[in-house]
């Protein structure tokens, strides 16, 4: 779970590191979450625009998270997403 955390936070930012909302993220917030989601949680999240699901090599190239750009706006389901503890 560490890994796929840091992997997702790179990834996250070498992809979304151009827009607008995330140079205001990385100047302002910084804030960062991290929630465990359901299978079928995380094929819904994939419809949310402006994300990239972070798959491991090692095992078989199996879809292990899910990162999203910053911004200041966020779709409904985030709200019901549990946080990871």
């Amino acid at each position: 779970a560490i890994n796929c955390a840091a992997h997702a936070g790179l990834i996250g930012y070498l992809t979304f590191k151009d827009q607008n909302d995330t140079r205001e993220w990385l100047a302002i917030s910084f804030k960062k979450v991290t929630c465990m989601v359901t299978p079928e949680e995380f094929e819904e999240l994939k419809a949310v625009e402006h994300h990239k699901v972070i798959t491991e090599s090692r095992l078989d190239g199996a879809e292990v998270a899910i990162v999203f750009a910053p911004r200041k706006v966020w779709p409904p389901i985030m709200k019901t997403l549990k946080l990871w503890k």
